[in-house]
């Protein structure tokens, strides 16, 4: 199963994960990432990963995000995620509309051999248990690196909003502008107008 997470936020990478569960195998509590606070995502995600035949995660950060487009970075977040199974799969079930050009898989050091068969599934990720537990660790995956971008830029409220569009995110991107993570492709962050400098902020922030 492959999900990805953070399409629709203003600053950090999208992330993917690949999760392929043993024949058979069910769990209650593993769902769609959304459907479960952060806390459960949390106590989740280790017995996914115990369980797991294998599992993978793709990062795919801002830079290729403004260069390639949303879209292309998700897809690739996940052939990122699909070279972490080891032994790779040969056939993907994927959450949504959009198929992975198969030459994708093909490039790199890591590329396997052919192809791998693949079938979308929209609102897989409340359909299928292998798509769920890779929503989940996709998820907790995303979270974690908002969290320490947080550390590094404290202004913007990361830890909190994790860089998606909510009402103090965008007071404080109109107050101080976009940060270096936030993607400059997307119009409210383009569109941005500071009124500080963010190396102004910066510096702020190490001189305490």
């Amino acid at each position: 199963g492959l999900d990805e997470v953070g399409r629709g936020p203003l600053a950090g990478p999208v992330v993917a994960a690949a999760v392929v569960l043993p024949r058979g195998f069910t769990h209650p509590e593993i769902k769609d990432s959304k459907l479960l606070t952060a806390d459960r995502r949390e106590t989740i995600a280790p017995v996914i990963r115990e369980k797991a035949v294998c599992c993978g995660i793709g990062v795919v950060e801002v830079e290729e995000i403004d260069r390639i487009n949303i879209l292309n970075a998700s897809l690739l977040a996940m052939v990122k995620a699909f070279r972490g199974l080891k032994p790779a799969p040969d056939y993907l079930l994927i959450d949504g509309r959009e198929t992975i050009p198969p030459g994708w898989f093909k490039t790199g050091k890591k590329a396997s051999g052919s192809s791998p068969q693949q079938r979308t599934i929209i609102k897989g990720d409340q359909l299928c248990i292998s798509i769920a537990a890779a929503s989940i660790l996709a998820k907790v995956a995303r979270d974690e690196i908002m969290v320490e971008f947080d550390k590094k830029y404290p202004e913007y409220g990361f830890a909190s909003h994790k860089g998606y569009s909510s009402a103090v995110h965008l007071e404080v991107l109109r107050r101080f502008g976009p940060s270096q993570i936030h993607r400059k492709s997307f119009a409210p962050v383009r569109d941005a107008s500071p009124k500080n400098a963010e190396w102004i902020i910066g510096s702020l922030f190490e001189k305490r």
